[in-house]
């Protein structure tokens, strides 16, 4: 397919935002494109100047044999602060309020545009911490654990609190649940899911007592795997997690039930 230049840059930027942190080597366009190796080369550096210059994301060209070119994607700080600013806005609006003084997150972690964006930034800021794949409980981390692992390309991994025929072979471990640690439950991962000697990314939704993260910790060590971060939606700041190193993008304040009031504020993803 003989393409202009215009026109040739547009589908290598595309092809390169939707496969992030794959090595492409260049005769990969070449052939494609019916371009020589040269222009191809001279369209990427145009291509990295402009990437960067717009804070998506960075180039690397590794030379060699088996040489060719990595996309890593990226997000302005300004750009991720304005967006959880406004996520920020967004729940602290007194409609969210559960009985029980849980918060309503459904509506904002199933909209596509929400998760690609909570995605980028989570992934920003693990970004140098080699991810082989991000770990998540069902099921309402579900879709934040996908976002953030198409952004890095890796796979996501559902740990489940109820044992499933179609998972095969499971690992199972007991952790304390609720806010108070008043329950002992189980949790179940799959013995295919996860390979041995992962570097893996715990996210979740909401961290409010620590429990559910706590157990995932442990389900690593029964796959020799390591903990590479815990990243999560919203934390309540109000909750003692002195031992819990984790980024949070909104951090819950306050939640006055009678008043119907929610406080909110940015959380240390950025910190």
């Amino acid at each position: 397919m003989k393409l202009r230049r215009s026109e040739r840059m547009v589908v290598i930027s595309n092809y390169l935002i939707n496969h992030p942190y794959e090595l492409t080597s260049l005769n990969t366009f070449a052939e494609k494109y019916e371009s020589a190796k040269s222009s191809i080369s001279e369209d990427i550096v145009i291509i990295k100047r402009a990437f960067e210059e717009i804070e998506i994301g960075t180039i690397e060209t590794i030379t060699g044999a088996g040489g060719g070119v990595i996309f890593s994607p990226s997000i302005s700080d300004a750009e991720a602060k304005t967006i959880v600013q406004g996520l920020c806005d967004q729940l602290s609006e007194s409609n969210r309020i559960l009985p029980g003084g849980y918060i309503y997150l459904s509506d904002l972690l199933s909209t596509p545009s929400i998760l690609n964006n909570i995605g980028r930034i989570i992934a920003k800021s693990f970004k140098d911490q080699q991810i082989d794949a991000v770990m998540t409980v069902a099921t309402k981390g579900v879709p934040l654990a996908n976002a953030v692992a198409n952004v890095l390309n890796v796979p996501f991994v559902i740990v489940r609190r109820d044992l499933k025929i179609t998972e095969g072979s499971t690992v199972s471990v007991n952790y304390v649940s609720g806010s108070s640690g008043d329950r002992i439950e189980k949790m179940f991962l799959s013995k295919r899911s996860l390979k041995a000697g992962s570097r893996v990314l715990i996210v979740d939704d909401f961290l409010k007592g620590g429990g559910t993260i706590t157990g995932m910790i442990s389900l690593l060590s029964e796959f020799d795997s390591e903990l590479a971060g815990v990243a999560v939606f919203a934390d309540n700041a109000q909750a003692n997690r002195d031992y819990l190193d984790y980024k949070s993008l909104l951090k819950v304040t306050n939640i006055d039930v009678k008043a119907n009031t929610i406080d909110v504020e940015i959380g240390n993803i950025f910190d």
